[in-house]
């Protein structure tokens, strides 16, 4: 077990530091210049020179790259071009959103996903499991942007049960705050649900299949009892890699649900800063978007060991 942990936290590192070459060399070759951008485009060159200068936009790549990761390991993510701001400081208040948003999201799509799955799984081939892998595959197709403003055409614009954006804060009305993320968070959730749901239903089925469920039948266990105390947790290693992955999705998904609801977190933030291409932003908030991706992974991982003792460090 320690090797195994060992091996998967030496994958961690690797892929965190893979990322951050990645995401440094990709906003680096792109056009245009963050100085010019903020002088405007009449602006002198020799201003515009000049700001390049005080930014450090003037250093060499291997230069810039070797200061970013230096100051993201002393917490400093240095100061935003467009807002004067501390990049931490607005990443921190944006994150109060996401994070959230996120969670919520995840919590509704795996409620979901695990009671529809197992609800199809054991009537398979029956009606239920039509109409559930039919909605399944309905959901699959549906965009959750178009999602999201089919939802604020019925329970914000005719039933007037929600507000059709903003965000009120967590500060003075909890509630409402979260109230106000339920939308995002359903219009986010509706995809990776029906992903989800398909995955578990099939993960079931071949557990049902084992020596070992119809020994526990044999035995007078009911089907209940026997699919929530055996199967479920028998069926959950796949359904855990896809739920890791489905997090990065709802991660990235925030960009545009935040958007299209005008909520004030990281994806909004992320999609102002390309527009004022305010790249100290856009390339810290990205990291922060991947780290947490290979976080949450490194969990699942982990979480395999928990789960099924069988897993091994050869495994992997």
């Amino acid at each position: 077990m320690s090797l195994f942990l060992f091996k998967r936290f030496l994958t961690f590192l690797a892929t965190l530091v893979g990322a951050s070459v990645v995401i440094f060399t990709v906003l680096e070759v792109l056009p245009g210049n963050a100085a010019q951008m903020l002088m405007g485009p009449d602006a002198a060159p020799e201003a515009v020179a000049a700001l390049t200068t005080q930014l450090g936009l003037d250093q060499p790549a291997l230069t810039r790259y070797g200061h970013w990761v230096s100051g993201m390991l002393q917490g400093d993510l240095g100061n935003s071009y467009t807002y004067s701001t501390p990049v931490l400081e607005l990443v921190l208040e944006r994150l109060a959103l996401t994070v959230p948003l996120a969670l919520l999201a995840m919590l509704i799509t795996t409620v979901i996903a695990l009671l529809a799955g197992l609800y199809a799984a054991s009537h398979h081939n029956k009606a239920g499991d039509v109409g559930v892998m039919s909605l399944a595959q309905i959901g699959i197709a549906i965009p959750n942007f178009w999602f999201a403003i089919l939802l604020i055409l019925l329970f914000s614009v005719h039933l007037k049960w929600f507000s059709a954006g903003g965000f009120p804060g967590w500060e003075d009305e909890p509630l409402e705050a979260l109230k106000s993320l339920l939308l995002p968070a359903i219009s986010l959730a509706v995809v990776q649900a029906a992903i989800l749901a398909r995955i578990t239903r099939s993960a079931v089925l071949e557990v049902m299949r084992e020596d070992f469920v119809r020994t526990a039948r044999a035995k007078g266990l009911s089907r209940r009892a026997t699919l929530w105390r055996h199967v479920l947790r028998n069926a959950l290693i796949p359904v855990i890699t896809v739920m890791g992955l489905q997090f990065a999705n709802l991660l990235a998904g925030t960009i545009v649900v935040e958007n299209v609801f005008f909520l004030p977190g990281l994806g909004r933030l992320i999609f102002q800063s390309i527009a004022n291409r305010d790249l100290i932003v856009v390339r810290n908030c990205v990291m922060l978007l991947a780290s947490m991706v290979v976080v949450v992974n490194f969990v699942v991982d982990l979480l395999y060991a928990v789960i099924d003792p069988r897993v091994k460090a050869s495994d992997i």
